[in-house]
C-alpha cells in the first residue's frame, strides 16, 4: 500500500530547491498556483535557489509531501500574512502544490492539508485562510470537500 507523509523543511538543500524550480515552472501548474497578468509573467521562470528557499523558511512553515519515499509535493503557511483576506491576528494563509503529476488525484492532497492542519493547531492558531483561483477545479473541489 503506498503512504504518504510530511516532513517539516529544516534545511534547503540544492536538491530541493531543483525539485521546487521545476514545479515552479511545470506548464500545468504556473496558471493555477500564481498571478500571471501577462504573457511574460507566464512565461517568466522561477528560480529556487537554497537560499531564497531559506529566506522563506524566515516567515513560512514549510512541509515537504512524500509518497512512496518519493518528494511529490510540498506546503506552507504563514502567520498573518499582508495579503490576508481577514485581518485577524493569529490567521494561517496556507498553500499546497502536488509537483508531481503522477502523484495527482490519488488523495494525497487531503491527506497533507489534514497533517498541515493539526501542524496549524499545534502552533496555537484557530484560524486558516487561503486563496485559490476560481478556474482551479481540483483545488476548488478539494477544500470544498475539506469544509472550506
Amino acid at each position: 500500500m503506498a503512504t504518504m507523509h510530511c516532513v517539516p523543511l529544516r534545511e534547503a538543500t540544492p536538491e530541493i530547491a531543483a525539485c521546487l524550480t521545476r514545479w515552479e515552472n511545470d506548464p500545468y501548474l504556473v496558471p493555477l498556483s500564481r498571478p500571471n497578468r501577462s504573457q511574460e509573467d507566464l512565461e517568466r521562470a522561477q528560480i529556487v535557489t537554497p537560499d531564497s528557499l531559506a529566506q522563506r523558511l524566515v516567515y513560512q512553515r514549510i512541509y515537504l509531501i512524500y509518497h512512496d519515499e518519493q518528494l511529490v509535493g510540498e506546503m506552507s503557511y504563514q502567520v498573518d500574512p499582508a495579503h490576508r483576506f481577514s485581518k485577524i491576528p493569529g490567521t494561517a494563509w496556507l498553500g499546497i502544490s502536488i509537483g508531481e503529476a503522477a502523484a495527482r488525484g490519488k488523495g494525497i492532497g487531503r491527506q497533507a492539508l489534514r497533517y498541515l492542519e493539526g501542524e496549524i493547531r499545534a502552533a496555537g492558531l484557530a484560524r486558516i485562510e487561503l486563496g485559490v483561483f476560481a478556474f482551479n477545479a481540483p483545488a476548488l473541489a478539494l477544500y470544498q470537500r475539506l469544509g472550506y
